[in-house]
């Protein structure tokens, strides 16, 4: 008989899917790492869903200086909004053990993906205007020099080494996707109908 039920091992999976979207939300999400000479214990901005956090003032207070705008949480849209969605992430990942179909899990898996893709993409464009968008009367102005910090990695910016790294929640957000994408190729190799 063809089924398209999940089984009780892929129900397990979707629970704990949803409780990392639920982690999420109370660590920090993304981080960047300032590495310099004169602070040599390094400055940290993280990014969690609802605000900016870290070593925001000395980060704000150097960043006069070469002309880039200060950081500050109610700038950004997506601080308003990023709780709600991983808030109703965690409600469909529960839903789905009821709703209890593969095809269900199937276009939310692509849904999650197009989700982090969106948020790279935006993280991308944030980055960039601050980067780019410099006071013309900075205390200190290098010709040609843009100041955006990598989307993921490490980039040389001045004496500054700065490293852009998923923090606790970027980890856990990842767990979420590849437990997605193991429930729907456990769900689909081992039940080939749809």
């Amino acid at each position: 008989m063809k089924t398209t039920n999940l089984s009780l091992v892929s129900k397990a999976l979707l629970t704990i899917v949803g409780l990392l979207f639920i982690g999420s939300l109370f660590v920090p999400l993304w981080r960047i790492e300032l590495d310099a000479p004169q602070y040599p214990e390094g400055l940290t901005l993280q990014l969690h869903a609802n605000k900016i956090a870290g070593d925001v003032d000395i980060i704000n207070g150097l960043n006069h200086y070469i002309g880039m705008a200060t950081l500050h949480t109610e700038n950004f849209f997506e601080f308003k909004i990023l709780p709600y969605c991983f808030g109703t992430l965690a409600l469909i990942a529960f839903a789905l053990i009821f709703i209890n179909r593969r095809k269900a899990v199937l276009v939310f898996l692509i849904t999650f993906v197009l989700f982090i893709t969106l948020s790279a993409v935006d993280f991308y464009r944030w980055n960039y205007e601050y980067g780019h968008n410099l006071d013309p009367n900075a205390a200190i102005i290098v010709p040609g020099m843009a100041y955006q910090p990598p989307l993921l990695g490490f980039k040389q910016l001045l004496n500054f080494g700065a490293y852009s790294i998923p923090d606790i929640g970027g980890w856990m957000l990842t767990a979420a996707g590849v437990l997605l994408a193991i429930v729907v190729v456990k769900e689909y190799k081992f039940k080939k109908s749809i």
